[in-house]
């Protein structure tokens, strides 16, 4: 929805704000912007021009890990519609998903948080325990979302970003192989 950019914006100038913004979504904001967090990346962020080129995050320090209990998806709704589906979690005891941690502040998860339409109709929180690729436990936060029934196919471009940053990343072997599998959209 349009409405939500330029409140997005003006909320961002204030943490108070921004906090009460979020609560009328139902999100409990907590902490000060200056804390840091980490986000782990599964999908486009992973890949340095989504990341820190298109959304200008400036991570503090970034790690290769892995969240267990779920698995990759691509059941949402891309642009064009039918053409490109998005990465997405979902619950799965027997599954696993690799992907890039980055430290950040809240400040930017806020700002992240509004370039993949958050708090709104979208993607909502997930906090969740990740290990890193020496097996250091850490809280993270990740994005998921009601998706389909039925998985689609990613687009070229989107899966290629997927491809491309976990390569960059030194993601595991098997995961790159479990990516360079999947089908995307003709």
């Amino acid at each position: 929805m349009t409405w939500h950019r330029p409140l997005r914006w003006f909320t961002n100038k204030s943490w108070s704000l921004t906090k009460l913004y979020y609560r009328t979504f139902g999100i409990r904001l907590t902490g000060k912007p200056t804390d840091l967090v980490w986000y782990f990346a599964f999908g486009a962020n992973m890949h340095d021009s989504a990341f820190i080129e298109r959304r200008r995050m400036q991570p503090r320090q970034w790690r290769v890990g892995r969240i267990c209990g779920y698995r990759l998806r691509f059941n949402l709704d891309g642009q064009p519609r039918g053409k490109s589906a998005p990465a997405n979690l979902a619950p799965d005891d027997e599954a696993q998903v690799w992907g890039v941690m980055y430290q950040i502040t809240r400040r930017e998860l806020v700002r992240l948080d509004a370039t993949e339409g958050i708090p709104g109709f979208g993607y909502r929180h997930l906090w969740i325990e990740a290990d890193d690729i020496e097996g250091n436990r850490l809280e993270v936060v990740t994005y998921m979302a009601k998706g389909k029934e039925l998985d689609g196919n990613p687009s070229l471009r989107y899966i290629t970003l997927l491809r491309d940053g976990a390569k960059a990343h030194g993601l595991p072997a098997h995961w790159l192989k479990h990516l360079d599998e999947v089908d995307h959209a003709r």
